[in-house]
């Protein structure tokens, strides 16, 4: 009853997020110096188009009229049609979505898988070369710009040593070589699924270097954050009571240490999901990868006010979607968190 009351309580919460997200994005959307009309119909715009655009758009009524037509249309599921490509927000998203969490999915995958046992090592070998080495790696992964270290991996990987492919998601030739059948649009699953192995390979090695920038800052964070925790906890006295009944360093670290420290990490892996969401651009416009980053930077060039608005939402509810799932996985795993 306790977590169906707080789940209660965190949707209303999101959807009042929501809700002010969209007033802040819809104003200042109204409010740029820019003629809607006029970039919707081009550059040589005509002043009667621009006045019939603009009466076809709803842009002559107030503004809160405009905010319940745009409501309105926003809740069945209409964001508005692009200024730049004259198609509907709805499947400019839905067309890019997986490109990018398949980017997300991958990055955030190597992120956890190094940077939390690379952080319960280093507590483990505190002080130790071992525990230096991490931190210097945790503060250079944190500290150095997701396009500088693009850059490098291009050109350690691709020019200097010709391992990996330098950009895009899958290599152009095999759309007539080996054609995919899309069923979900996500490239490896799809290519999975159907034993297309030649694309399988293609799409994997494309994959590597943008997943692997993405990853560098939440590996940082997560290392750094699981030895902290670590660290904490290992002086706690159930530890030092494990130690003296003589139970396995191993057990200790692993099943009693690692389970009440994880809290804090899943929140700082929650945050950096949610900021990965939006924070593909760089690495997205480096490789050249199809994403909601590269269509949304494209947007903001070209002050294409809808595709924003609906950008902006749809990160705003990914936030609030993560941010929610990682309270309660913190509920579950640490039962001692009291959801009031």
């Amino acid at each position: 009853m306790q977590k169906l009351e707080f789940f209660l309580r965190r949707i209303v919460t999101s959807f009042l997020v929501l809700i002010g997200v969209s007033v802040i994005t819809f104003f200042l959307a109204r409010v740029v110096p820019a003629n809607p009309a006029a970039l919707y119909i081009g550059p040589k715009a005509r002043q009667e188009d621009i006045d019939r655009v603009t009466k076809q758009l709803g842009l002559d009524k107030p503004l809160p009229v405009q905010y319940m037509v745009y409501m309105t249309e926003l809740l069945h599921g209409d964001l508005g049609t692009s200024i730049s490509t004259k198609k509907p927000i709805t499947e400019e998203l839905a067309g890019r979505i997986p490109a990018t969490l398949e980017l997300l999915f991958s990055g955030m995958f190597i992120a956890v898988l190094i940077g939390v046992p690379l952080g319960v090592l280093s507590a483990r070998s505190q002080g130790k070369p071992f525990d230096v080495g991490v931190r210097i790696l945790s503060i250079a992964g944190v500290s150095m710009p997701a396009f500088f270290l693009g850059l490098v991996l291009q050109i350690i990987f691709f020019r200097n040593l010709h391992l990996l492919p330098l950009a895009g998601r899958v290599d152009s030739d095999l759309r007539f070589t080996n054609p995919l059948t899309p069923i979900t649009n996500f490239i490896l699953f799809d290519s999975f699924v159907t034993s297309n192995w030649v694309t399988f390979k293609d799409a994997f090695l494309h994959l590597i270097l943008p997943a692997l920038t993405l990853a560098a800052y939440p590996v940082g964070l997560i290392a750094r954050m699981t030895r902290a925790a670590m660290l904490e906890t290992l002086e706690q006295d159930y530890i030092r009571t494990a130690r003296a009944y003589g139970i396995k360093q191993t057990i200790i670290i692993y099943l009693y240490a690692l389970k009440n420290a994880i809290s804090p990490t899943l929140t700082v892996i929650g945050l950096t999901f949610a900021f990965a969401l939006t924070g593909t651009f760089f690495v997205e416009i480096i490789f050249n990868w199809p994403g909601l980053g590269l269509f949304t930077v494209r947007s903001l060039l070209n002050l294409d006010y809808p595709a924003i608005m609906g950008m902006t939402l749809f990160g705003s509810m990914g936030y609030v979607l993560i941010n929610l799932v990682v309270d309660l996985l913190q509920a579950w795993v640490d039962p001692r968190i009291s959801l009031h």
